[in-house]
């Protein structure tokens, strides 16, 4: 999901589009073939949304087969940047200064909004996909050989009903505090935190007795709420006025927080923490 502020045609929140949908293959399906080490990760740990790749990856204890480079978490005009620092580093794999040359190099009238995450082809040098959705499912799918394929983070069992929960989570808590944010106008932000914090309820109540979104077993829904959830009272609170309420305050979401976090490595709360500052804020 993608956050671009010139495709606000209306009052509410838009997205733009993924541009890269490829997907890695075990059967010749796509010019992407499964190995080792060929694919490198390209995240900012101040996104939410790419920072449940990075977790996904670590779950699935793929750090040896996929590398991982992550940006500069303060942005300015020119976009996402790979400099040193704590917690993030110069590209090490194509020497980019700036996300946009692997955007450029795979598409060189690329003129849309560059945004994290992205899987890259260090063969054919070129995206293969942007999307967060997508290079989840293929860590825990297609290259579940080269990592832990115990750990299954979309359990056929209850796949449909995921799904649903997933795509609600999406439009009224993930992109939520982002339609709150950005609305133009005081009726779009109240609709659109009217939602959120509804949302919000309900996850309070089907957290009430159940450890997880799905009881026992922690799924990606569970982590895609957790990537929200961690940055909301330092950032969407009082940056984004989704301040009805603080997660600190809700009984029953806070559990989500209880499972240690190294299960995710680091999770990058120093890099987003300086997003709560207005003016060093972009979104993905």
């Amino acid at each position: 999901m993608k956050l671009d502020r010139k495709a606000i045609a209306t009052d509410e929140f838009k997205h733009q589009a993924d541009a890269f949908r490829s997907w890695v293959s075990v059967d010749n399906t796509s010019p992407f073939p499964l190995a080792q080490g060929r694919y490198h990760l390209y995240v900012s740990l101040a996104c939410p949304w790419a920072s449940r790749t990075f977790i996904v990856r670590k779950l699935k204890h793929l750090e040896q087969a996929i590398g991982v480079t992550v940006a500069d978490p303060i942005r300015d005009e020119r976009g996402w940047a790979f400099r040193d620092g704590p917690g993030f580093s110069r590209d090490p794999i194509n020497g980019f200064q700036f996300l946009s040359e692997a955007y450029l190099a795979t598409d060189a009238q690329y003129s849309g909004r560059v945004s994290v995450p992205v899987l890259w082809d260090k063969q054919t040098r070129q995206i293969v996909n942007n999307s967060e959705d997508d290079i989840c499912r293929m860590f825990n799918g297609v290259f579940s050989p080269l990592g832990d394929g115990a750990i299954d983070l979309f359990p056929a069992d209850f796949a449909a009903e995921q799904d649903r929960l997933s795509a609600f989570l999406y439009e009224n808590v993930n992109s939520g505090v982002y339609k709150a944010g950005f609305a133009t106008t005081q009726a779009a932000y109240e609709k659109a935190v009217r939602a959120l914090f509804a949302a919000l309820d309900q996850m309070e109540e089907r957290l009430r007795n159940r450890r997880y979104l799905f009881g026992t077993r922690i799924v990606e829904s569970d982590w895609r709420l957790f990537c929200t959830l961690i940055r909301f009272d330092v950032v969407y609170h009082g940056h984004f006025k989704c301040n009805l309420c603080r997660i600190v305050c809700l009984s029953q979401p806070q559990r989500i927080f209880t499972r240690p976090l190294s299960a995710a490595g680091n999770c990058g709360d120093r890099q987003f923490r300086p997003h709560q500052t207005p003016l060093l804020h972009h979104a993905r």
